[in-house]
């Protein structure tokens, strides 16, 4: 649809519903979803072929509503105050009643959150009146999208609708800076570093190309319960939790299924919640029963695989 007053009403009804709805923001076309419905996170992850689950950034209409999701330490703050709107992605400490869901948080305790300054984006989230995760509309390892004509070449036909607004500004992807200890930048990108360091008043530390990822764009990250993970478990051995699949799980004493239907997208909206209860049981090793590898299944047994491994 051509970016108007009736498009952008639609587009937020589609979110609520939980579609996926590509939009123009000033760095490239993201492809949203409401950041809060897991399985709409997931449908996400399956219509661009992500490889793994990656920490996807929130998008939200002002400072405010960023202070819903993560708490800004006085770094933060001045940069919040300095780049936002605009293209600069700050990782924080989510809150303990943050609602992105877990699947968008890659399990973890840290949310990456943006204010975009487009005016289509603002008046979209504005319309919403929530988070919307929105990595870039396009198939996995493709090109970024700066046009609609390029997000229906990549995905028509995977996704609800697409909010034409014409070409993107910046054309690069956001600058992505954690701010969970000293401020670290994950990923160059739309705000030069120069300026993010003027704005600090000191240098910026730079993140190792193999250190746990926080961002997009930094694929090896995993959550890794305490409890032992074995997978490919046909029943659970004395002692162990189990996470279960489908709709002929055997019997455990503290046992959760990721879709009793066997259903793999909401397999995925459930993994992460799923592993930290069960972590929370205070279980020294949980079974996992087989998850089929097609679609979302290959994620799902990528960060299983990742969580299972020898720490």
């Amino acid at each position: 649809m051509t970016a108007d007053r009736d498009a952008i009403a639609a587009a937020a009804r589609c979110l609520k519903g939980g579609g996926l709805v590509a939009f123009p923001t000033e760095t490239v076309y993201g492809l949203g979803a409401d950041a809060a419905n897991g399985e709409a996170v997931a449908r996400l992850y399956a219509a661009k072929g992500r490889p793994a689950f990656n920490p996807l950034i929130a998008h939200v209409a002002n400072l405010e509503a960023a202070r819903k999701l993560a708490r800004l330490s006085a770094d933060a703050a001045k940069l919040a105050a300095a780049f936002w709107p605009g293209p600069l992605t700050l990782v924080l400490p989510k809150l303990p009643d943050c609602p992105v869901a877990d699947l968008a948080l890659a399990g973890l305790d840290s949310v990456a959150v943006r204010v975009p300054a487009h005016p289509i984006a603002q008046a979209l989230l504005a319309e919403f009146g929530g988070a919307v995760v929105a990595p870039s509309a396009n198939r996995s390892g493709h090109v970024s999208p700066t046009s609609a004509q390029h997000v229906l070449a990549d995905l028509r036909g995977r996704i609800d609708m697409v909010i034409d607004g014409g070409p993107c500004p910046v054309g690069v992807e956001s600058s992505i800076v954690s701010c969970l200890t000293e401020p670290t930048l994950l990923r160059p990108g739309g705000v030069a570093r120069g300026d993010i360091e003027r704005v600090l008043g000191h240098a910026l530390t730079v993140a190792a190309p193999d250190e746990a990822p926080l961002a997009p764009g930094m694929l090896r990250s995993h959550y890794a319960p305490k409890a032992r993970l074995r997978l490919d478990a046909d029943a659970p051995r004395q002692g162990e939790a189990l996470l279960a699949f489908g709709p002929n799980a055997p019997q455990a004493a503290t046992a959760l299924n990721l879709s009793p239907r066997g259903d793999l997208i909401e397999a995925a909206a459930n993994l992460f919640s799923h592993l930290r209860a069960l972590d929370a049981s205070g279980a020294a090793s949980i079974a996992v029963m087989k998850v089929p590898r097609e679609g979302l299944g290959e994620a799902i047994n990528d960060r299983l695989a990742r969580a299972a491994a020898p720490r």
